[in-house]
């Protein structure tokens, strides 16, 4: 099955899990363990904005680093930005903080609050070159909009 298809198939669970629960960190907790099981990355979590900060939250993998400041390797500058960041070789990003040394790739997805403030963000990495795309932006902006409490829009 195609990584489009396996997205809109897992979509609908994450919502229906998000849904029932109205704590952010057993929702992230939840969903870090849904993408990886599903997709298999190499690492798959949360890092939350924490008195300026950000602080590492529910994820699956290897350990991870705990706190990384605004504009500071890939999670620190996509919240600097409020952008998603995709990032195909990791050794060619400026400012790259190597919590492992396996991690080739990477997707940063900011997440927000009703006032549209970045509160924390989706951190996904990869043992592989390459592996994330605008398919996996795409649905994973989705994931972190259901994570605020927004509904799926077609």
């Amino acid at each position: 099955m195609d990584k489009e298809k396996r997205y809109a198939e897992l979509l609908p669970q994450i919502a229906a899990v998000v849904e029932a629960e109205r704590d952010m960190i057993a929702n992230m907790a939840n969903v870090s363990a849904m993408l990886q099981e599903e997709f298999h990355f190499w690492w798959t979590g949360f890092y939350r904005v924490v008195d300026d900060v950000l602080v590492l939250g529910p994820f699956q993998g290897p350990m991870a680093c705990t706190r990384i400041a605004r504009g500071k390797g890939v999670c620190g500058t996509s919240w600097m930005r409020d952008e998603t960041i995709i990032v195909p070789d990791v050794h060619q990003f400026p400012g790259h903080i190597a919590c492992s040394s396996a991690s080739q790739s990477e997707i940063v997805v900011p997440i927000h609050d009703g006032a549209g403030h970045v509160i924390g963000v989706l951190d996904i990495d990869s043992e592989h070159l390459a592996t994330f795309d605008e398919v996996d932006k795409k649905w994973l902006e989705k994931v972190v909009a259901l994570l605020k409490g927004e509904k799926e829009e077609n």
